[in-house]
């Protein structure tokens, strides 16, 4: 059975018009319009599972700007707890995330609900650099049990539909993009300056971050013109 819903996100990801038609039925419009997202930015996803490797879950989403190996759950309950073989899958994704500097991710898929029923949980990983790295903080991890254990709460994932949003809206590129640049001109403005260095001739760091803050209000304003 599981194999049905890994096919579902697969199609989901994939950005196919059957995939979101079907899990956006009884979803909200504002859920409905994150999820058509995916079309413009689609993902490669290959289904891993049987492969006899370890760690790489049962789908890897591939894109020109980021991959993510994801095991996927589903259950009737809003909690997982990991044991044996679950446990041994986890412990196989942080060994091989780390390995090769990727994200790993949990696809929870609970059923008998209404509306966005998957929630997507982030490995906690050392090591993750660039884009991944700026993923970190908007994407939760698995939560822990009062022994310090991680676990799945249905609860307490992101929404897939928030999920596309982040990856695939023109809001959630440009915010990337600013992150990105935000961080380079903070390590432009800590670097000591030799004392004969030649004033830089390019703009003020306040003045490149409130162009690129216009730039994106004029790509939102664009967005929100077209709906």
């Amino acid at each position: 059975m599981t194999g049905a819903y890994e096919r579902e996100l697969r199609d989901v990801l994939s950005g196919t018009s059957r995939g979101v038609e079907k899990v956006t039925r009884s979803c909200s419009d504002e859920e409905r319009k994150r999820m058509n997202q995916v079309r413009n930015r689609p993902f490669l996803v290959v289904r891993a599972a049987g492969s006899g490797m370890e760690g790489s879950g049962d789908l890897v989403a591939l894109r020109g700007d980021c991959c993510f190996p994801i095991e996927v759950k589903t259950r009737r309950k809003t909690k997982l707890y990991f044991s044996g073989r679950t446990k041994t899958q986890l412990e196989a994704m942080i060994v091989e995330g780390e390995r090769s500097n990727l994200m790993p991710l949990y696809a929870y898929r609970l059923k008998g609900v209404r509306g966005d029923s998957w929630r997507i949980f982030r490995v906690e990983v050392q090591g993750l650099s660039g884009s991944l790295r700026r993923l970190v903080k908007d994407i939760p991890a698995l939560p822990f049990t009062r022994n310090g254990s991680p676990y799945i709460d249905w609860d307490k994932g992101m929404p897939l539909n928030k999920f596309v949003g982040l990856l695939c809206s023109p809001e959630g590129s440009a915010t990337q993009a600013l992150n990105h640049l935000k961080e380079r001109a903070e390590k432009s403005e800590n670097r000591p300056t030799a004392i004969h260095e030649a004033p830089a001739a390019s703009p003020g760091v306040k003045e490149i971050l409130a162009e690129l803050e216009r730039r994106r209000s004029d790509v939102m304003s664009g967005v929100t013109g077209k709906e």
